[in-house]
């Protein structure tokens, strides 16, 4: 379904992504693992063609990505109503004057039907139907990011993109994602930042290092137990000590990177 092939980006000469080469099956769970500043959101923007490969392509569905590809009325109607994008902060997405007006926006831009209905199906299924005559400027942090997510499955899309979506929620609203992610029925591809979570937003992960190159991808569990790879990604730090004139290791793992 989605394929990147040798796959480089920079932004002004700062290399983001170098040779990234992975595919992703529809219907998968990904984590892209990462620190900050790895590339893992430009991988994302790729996915979403908001950015194109500078070096190596692109496909989604066997098509070649391109910004002349992009320009094809009847491809791009499809492809953004397929392959949706959340942003970290849920304040960039949002500028409609009520929450209803926020989920249906994107619906009435692709011009379908039975508005009404699919906004107040995907309000209530999130737990914002209350919320429907407010606007979403005065919500929470966490009730916005509810109001864009209704907003993009709203359009029934096949590939949801999720950037670090857990950043900046509470415990509660984590583990209510990491739920209400599970049960649904398509292919989900989220970066975050935090190993302690990883597992439960995905069996495979896609693990970058610090030179912004793909190190590993196969089996999140397995990759947990390999220190070297670990540290060549800088996800675990390691304090020496002396004792008995020994040198002793500790391994810790970063649990959050902000």
């Amino acid at each position: 379904m989605i394929e990147l092939k040798d796959v480089s980006f920079s932004y002004q000469g700062r290399k983001a992504v170098e040779n990234i080469t992975f595919s992703v099956q529809k219907g998968e769970k990904v984590v892209i693992l990462g620190i900050n500043g790895s590339g893992k959101s430009t991988i994302l923007k790729i996915i979403n063609a908001l950015l194109f490969p500078q070096e190596g392509t692109y496909r989604y569905r066997g098509e070649i990505i391109t910004p002349k590809k992009m320009k094809d009325r009847e491809f791009v109607r499809k492809f953004r109503k397929e392959v949706v994008l959340l942003f970290q902060n849920p304040d960039t997405m949002i500028f409609n004057p009520t929450v209803f007006d926020e989920i249906a926006f994107g619906l009435r831009q692709l011009g379908e039907k039975d508005i009404k209905e699919k906004v107040h199906y995907w309000a209530d299924k999130l737990g914002i139907f209350h919320l429907l005559d407010r606007s979403p400027f005065e919500l929470s942090g966490g009730e916005k990011q509810k109001v864009c997510l209704a907003a993009l499955l709203s359009l029934e899309p096949e590939v949801l993109l999720l950037d670090e979506p857990t950043a900046n929620l509470d415990p509660r609203s984590t583990g209510w994602l990491i739920d209400f992610l599970y049960q649904l029925d398509i292919t989900v591809v989220t970066t975050t930042h935090n190993l302690g979570i990883a597992l439960e937003l995905g069996e495979r992960g896609l693990v970058l290092s610090e030179n912004h190159r793909l190190i590993y991808d196969g089996n999140l569990s397995e990759f947990l137990k390999d220190r070297e790879k670990l540290l060549e990604a800088n996800l675990i730090h390691i304090h020496r000590h002396r004792h008995d004139d020994m040198e002793h290791r500790h391994y810790h793992i970063h649990d959050d990177f902000s």
